[in-house]
């Protein structure tokens, strides 16, 4: 008797909180770091991995922290080619474990547009955050700016393609 009420008080415990330690690496791997700065983009939807209460929310340090990628366009809004610079949009999605068919991309100026996430996957479409080396502010066209590389796929010279190029970013959505 008298050892069974020495496990209920002195052991039980000690058992419960190493299968609480043994826990939390798994419960911090579904989870995203929090910004410390500024958040500039907030994800939505079907997504699998959060840093607050439904959403997931991106400083620009996060995305920098991200591998980057880089490629020289022309665009219906620069003169002649510039070099973007972003995350790729599938290593975005792959973080926040997005899921869906569509994306809504919402801008500053509330202008909204349906992406397809089949065709910014193929594509090969980033979230840009520089363009010729610079920082993307909010008077051009940033601070986030959705990308494709037209000048590589000419197929994506399109009205149709230009209209997904949301720049001004704050917001996505995943929907199917």
């Amino acid at each position: 008797m008298a050892l069974r009420r020495f496990f209920d008080i002195m052991i039980a415990p000690l058992v419960l909180a190493a299968a609480i330690i043994a826990c939390a690496p798994v419960a911090l791997a579904d989870m995203l770091v929090k910004p410390n700065g500024d958040v500039i983009l907030t994800i939505t939807g079907q997504i699998g991995k959060e840093n607050a209460p439904g959403q997931a929310n991106f400083d620009i340090d996060m995305l920098r922290a991200m591998p980057a990628v880089k490629f020289s366009t022309s665009t219906p809004w620069t003169e002649g080619a510039a070099e973007f610079e972003g995350v790729l949009m599938q290593t975005l999605m792959e973080a926040v474990e997005a899921k869906g068919k569509s994306i809504k991309a919402a801008a500053l100026n509330d202008y909204i547009a349906d992406v397809d996430v089949k065709t910014v996957l193929e594509a090969g479409a980033i979230l840009a955050y520089r363009m010729n080396g610079e920082e993307l502010s909010v008077r051009d066209k940033g601070p986030l700016w959705i990308m494709f590389p037209f000048d590589e796929k000419p197929e994506l010279k399109a009205e149709l393609i230009y209209s997904k190029s949301v720049w001004q970013l704050r917001t996505m959505t995943f929907v199917d």
